[in-house]
């Protein structure tokens, strides 16, 4: 799948990165909580989110995320934007809540990040 299919199947608006559409995606994270995605997000990817805030910006930065889909019609603040850009990052965003932005990619074909469980109980 590529941004642009995402584009299509979430009918998002693009905010950055129009030129970078033809990017492929191969799995996605969704969570408002960034320590989640530090702790289990471990590939580039695309983080589904629904917070407009600047710890979603860094925690791209540090994972070297590939897009930012925000979900339920959220829109980042001008600074929040330039960041991204800075970052060379994909922001998007959608009507839909997060829950079927989601499902509507995984019916797509989009898989979540694979997380490793502990099969002994420990975790």
């Amino acid at each position: 799948m590529t941004i642009a299919d995402m584009v299509r199947v979430l009918n998002a608006k693009v905010l950055l990165g129009e030129e970078k559409l033809d990017t492929p995606v191969y799995t996605a994270c969704c969570s408002d909580l960034m320590s989640d995605v530090l702790a289990f997000v471990n590939e580039k990817t695309v983080l589904i989110t629904g917070l407009t805030n600047p710890h979603v910006v860094r925690t791209s930065e540090m994972l070297d995320l590939k897009c930012l889909v925000f979900a339920r019609g959220k829109v980042p603040t001008d600074d929040i934007l330039e960041s991204a850009d800075e970052q060379g990052l994909v922001v998007l965003t959608t009507k839909y809540t997060a829950f079927s932005t989601c499902g509507l990619l995984y019916e797509a074909g989009l898989r979540g990040v694979p997380i490793e469980w502990d099969t002994e109980g420990k975790d």
